[in-house]
């Protein structure tokens, strides 16, 4: 229940609720203009050996595609600006716009992630729920 409890007060802080819209799958390409990742805050969860918190700002740039990887952690996703087009373990994938949201479990393989413009930014925020010291992002080869 206090997992619960703490994961809920955490998602409050950074989401709201939402519907998605399906939209068809994109693949990456060598040519399209990586995101910018900045680190916004990490926070040991003393409660949780072993496990973090970290907030992160993700900027698309427009066309911006990310490659096939993992993140082996809970990340709620809250859109910020533009619209951005997700999906996980090659279902059909969703376009969310501003004020809506997205989850990725630790186990899921994230197989879409871009700009759903190839002329405007967008932006969104993500909190992990993670192990501590172990990499945000791991590609997929």
């Amino acid at each position: 229940m206090h997992t619960f409890k703490t994961f809920g007060l955490l998602l409050l802080l950074v989401s709201g609720m939402a519907a998605a819209q399906p939209a068809e799958q994109a693949s990456p390409t060598s040519t399209a203009p990586m995101a910018k990742v900045s680190d916004l805050m990490t926070k040991a969860l003393k409660d949780y050996s072993g496990k973090e918190g970290k907030m992160i700002l993700v900027t698309y740039p427009p066309g911006s595609v990310d490659p096939v990887h993992r993140h082996h952690a809970h990340a709620f996703v809250y859109v910020l600006e533009g619209s951005i087009v997700m999906g996980l373990n090659g279902d059909k994938p969703v376009t969310l716009g501003p004020g809506q949201t997205f989850y990725e479990g630790p186990d899921d393989m994230h197989t879409v992630g871009r700009n759903a413009s190839k002329t405007k930014p967008a932006k969104f925020l993500v909190l992990l729920l993670k192990d501590q010291n172990k990499p945000v992002l791991i590609p997929e080869h």
